[in-house]
């Protein structure tokens, strides 16, 4: 088994770690057929925001595309405003995560089951019942007309009918769902929280039912836009002030002190910020992981599965670009995308590699690093939040496989550190398979190695909220409305 990426597919593009602008930015270029003209000289209509979103969804569903890169190319296609572009974002990342609340409900009133309608359809109703029961801001009739008109277009009378019926039968039934007598709690989760009820089960031992509905309540929440600041250029302060001067509602965050957070500020990859490297989109969970590492200038840094970036730039800004960083991944096209990020942050001690990070204990000097980060590939159950997708495509058995992994990944860079470094070991996963138990098991096969203790000024921002996990640190969802991520720190004593 090969690694290199991190788990969980292509980010979601309302604010992860990014290299790039993502698919959601305002779009560009002509609708679908733009320029086409029908018989009698007139070009088509342009493809309203419900429809752009249920073209998504259906292709999501049927053809297991990742929906942020689909929404984003359909968006550049498109021709929709500013407000309609939101309008299809939200519907297409909302219908997705209620998967499993918008069925129960809509199995009360389609009377062949929704599993037997035709995908076009069973998605138009989905869409259009995530409007009525969780945007308050677009009018039920509206929601209900407009599907009866999608359902005109796409399909015959007897669709468009049905389709009305269901809608107005739904709004006349009040608030929903309603569920029976019976249920335990992890199914109540389950289906209110729409998330499998394998993932309801495994937070709720690991961390208490109580718990787990709030993981899976705040996963279900729109996520954050947060950057992080390029130190070498600009001090947070001057750029937060600069963000406020341009009518931006923007402020420090609260867990990282390199971090910014935006609202209503749209793209922050297609500002000239970015564009001149002031800052780079990135999750506040993963912003302490550089901070963890600690790396000092003029030291030599690897690491080990760095695509897109995000994580070796910023140690490289806190290294004052003085020093050398090896960013090895596993594909060359990503390798690239890191040497990209670092030309735009003005940073010169990034070196990159493109190759297994489990051959990299053979190609590499041993005992000839300072500091090793391994930012494991995951099972990625901590963004879900930015990918909605992971609760539909992920299975019980995924979590073992990848651990597997990791345990793997591990042994084999730990004797690329010289004695007296340090190593972190992170991953944007909750799972204590994947994180404390993976440490725990290095540490007793490794007597050579030992936990650095978190009493620094990273634990003192997070302690009380954030979990101590074995010999690590466990931020979930619900903590400060970041990802869910896992960070150890290792010291070879030998």
């Amino acid at each position: 088994m090969s690694a290199g990426g991190k788990g969980g597919g292509p980010r979601n593009p309302s604010g992860g770690n990014t290299s790039a602008a993502s698919g959601s930015s305002a779009p560009g270029g002509q609708a679908r057929g733009a320029g086409k003209k029908k018989p009698g000289g007139k070009p088509p209509a342009a493809a309203s925001a419900r429809e752009v979103a249920l073209d998504v969804l259906v292709r999501v569903e049927q053809q297991g595309a990742y929906s942020n890169l689909l929404l984003g190319s359909s968006l550049q296609k498109g021709a929709l405003s500013r407000e309609d572009t939101g309008l299809a974002t939200e519907l297409v990342y909302g219908t997705i995560s209620r998967m499993i609340t918008l069925d129960y409900v809509l199995e009360g009133f389609v009377s062949k089951g929704v599993a037997k309608l035709q995908p076009w359809v069973r998605n138009l109703l989905r869409l259009s019942l995530y409007q009525i029961m969780y945007l308050d801001r677009v009018p039920s009739h509206a929601a209900v007309n407009e599907a009866v008109n999608i359902a005109k277009k796409r399909g015959h009378q007897g669709i468009s009918g049905m389709v009305n019926g269901v809608l107005r039968s739904v709004l006349r039934a009040g608030e929903l769902p309603v569920l029976p007598d019976g249920l335990s709690r992890e199914e109540r989760i389950s289906i209110v929280h729409s998330h499998p009820l394998w993932m309801v089960h495994r937070w709720s031992a690991e961390y208490g039912t109580d718990t787990a509905e709030a993981i899976c309540a705040a996963n279900n929440e729109a996520p954050a836009v947060s950057v992080r600041v390029n130190t070498t250029m600009i001090s947070r302060e001057a750029l937060l002030a600069e963000m406020l001067e341009a009518g931006l509602e923007a402020s420090e965050s609260k867990v990282s002190p390199f971090g910014v957070i935006v609202k209503g500020g749209g793209n922050m990859a297609l500002t000239s910020w970015y564009r001149d490297g002031y800052l780079s989109v990135q999750d506040e969970s993963s912003m302490l992981v550089a901070e963890v590492v600690a790396p000092e200038a003029g030291m030599k840094v690897l690491d080990c599965c760095a695509a897109p970036g995000g994580k070796s730039a910023h140690m490289g800004e806190l290294m004052k670009d003085e020093g050398s960083i090896l960013a090895n991944d596993l594909h060359e096209h990503k390798a690239k995308l890191i040497a990209d990020q670092a030309a735009r942050l003005g940073l010169e001690c990034i070196a990159t590699l493109s190759g297994d990070a489990l051959q990299l204990g053979a190609a590499l000097q041993p005992e000839s690093f300072d500091r090793i980060l391994l930012d494991a590939p995951c099972s990625g159950l901590g963004v879900i939040r930015r990918k909605p997708d992971l609760k539909w495509r992920k299975q019980p058995g995924d979590v073992d496989s990848v651990a597997a992994l990791q345990h793997e990944l591990l042994q084999s860079v730990a004797g690329l550190l010289k004695p007296g470094g340090v190593l972190v070991y992170s991953t944007c996963t909750t799972e204590q398979a994947e994180n404390g138990r993976i440490i725990g098991d290095f540490l007793e096969r490794n007597p050579g190695f030992a936990p650095v203790s978190f009493k620094t000024a990273v634990w003192e921002r997070l302690e009380g909220t954030a979990i101590a996990a074995g010999d690590g640190i466990q931020l979930l969802p619900h903590h400060f409305g970041s990802d869910g991520f896992y960070i150890a720190r290792l010291e070879r004593l030998s």
